[in-house]
């Protein structure tokens, strides 16, 4: 087991040391989507929903959910992170309409952010969820993805399926 990287020579799970590495700026930015109805679409736009607006709840969400990481993951470092921003964006579908939740986060240090944003946009869309439930308990969260990363010993990523949208 002291193979892999997250097991001591015990094989019982260690957080990895990173004292070595250099700190350095990073950044990350997720993307998740919520399939909503049409019904739903309308009401938050008619300012319909018993609960109010459901993305400025969603934005604290993310950003506490990013600064709670490594109390989510466990072999997630805790960080002091720099900066989290969400955006939130309505596209129609087939179906109905796709709101698209992006969040990027930053930090300078020695390990990256790519599970904060990546938790930001999961527990935004899930806060999404409970804040709309009433109306639509049909929504679908999908495809939460890593859109890009910056920074670090490994360097940048952009993730193929988005980076035509970046250039």
């Amino acid at each position: 087991m002291s193979q892999f990287s997250h097991y001591n020579e015990d094989g019982l799970p260690k957080m990895v040391d990173i004292s070595s590495k250099s700190a350095t700026s990073r950044t990350a930015t997720a993307e998740c989507r919520v399939r909503i109805s049409p019904r739903l679409y309308e009401a938050i736009h008619e300012q319909s929903l018993k609960k109010g607006n459901p993305l400025p709840v969603a934005q604290v969400a993310g950003i506490m959910a990013a600064k709670k990481t490594a109390e989510w993951i466990p072999m997630c470092h805790p960080i002091l992170i720099q900066g989290t921003d969400l955006s939130f964006k309505y596209e129609p579908v087939k179906d109905g309409y796709m709101l698209v939740i992006g969040a990027t986060v930053t930090v300078d240090g020695n390990t990256g952010v790519e599970m904060e944003a990546l938790t930001a946009v999961t527990a935004a869309a899930l806060t999404f969820y409970d804040m709309c439930k009433a109306v639509d308990k049909s929504m679908v969260i999908e495809e939460t993805l890593l859109v890009k990363k910056t920074g670090g010993k490994n360097g940048d990523f952009y993730h193929p399926r988005r980076r035509e949208k970046m250039d």
